[in-house]
């Protein structure tokens, strides 16, 4: 399933285009990782399965230069030697992105993007957060310790994901 960006138009407006820096290949991670890794990054994984990667502040968006995407959120990188030539995992690794809204199903796609990069992962979101739109007041919540309450009205959120038509 891929998500369209379903956030702040003034916000995607402002963001600019990317792209977010693809990695295609662990060569490519590599390259990309001697500078960048020891920071937190926005990400994506584009509708073609490939890993778009941003500066933390970054506004998913501007990584995905608007695009349809199969997952978004922020991801860290760690060297398990750093400063050789070991390996890579990801450290810590979430679908946060209030702009997409994935769901927590869209780990397969965020493995499968960061396995093609020889990275190793932690089998699932070390953060995963659900999303629903408010039917009342329209507003976009984070559903949080399992309370699906609006938190600007108050009104009970719909339990299944329901940002797909906005």
């Amino acid at each position: 399933m891929g998500y369209r960006y379903v956030g702040d138009a003034s916000i995607a407006a402002a963001a600019g285009t990317g792209p977010g820096r693809a990695l295609r290949s662990p060569a490519q991670f590599r390259e990309w990782a001697t500078d960048n890794a020891a920071e937190p990054c926005t990400y994506v994984v584009a509708a073609d399965g490939v890993l778009l990667v941003a500066p933390r502040h970054t506004e998913h968006v501007a990584c995905a230069s608007g695009r349809e995407v199969l997952a978004a959120g922020e991801i860290t990188f760690a060297a398990d030697d750093p400063g050789g030539d070991g390996d890579w995992r990801v450290e810590e690794v979430s679908n946060q992105s209030t702009g997409y809204c994935p769901e927590p199903s869209c780990w397969p796609v965020v493995a499968a993007a960061v396995e093609r990069l020889g990275v190793r992962h932690p089998g699932g979101f070390t953060a995963a957060f659900e999303f629903r739109r408010c039917g009342e007041c329209g507003s976009l919540s984070v559903v949080k310790e399992n309370d699906f309450t609006c938190a600007v009205c108050e009104s009970p959120l719909p339990a299944e994901w329901n940002l797909a038509d906005r």
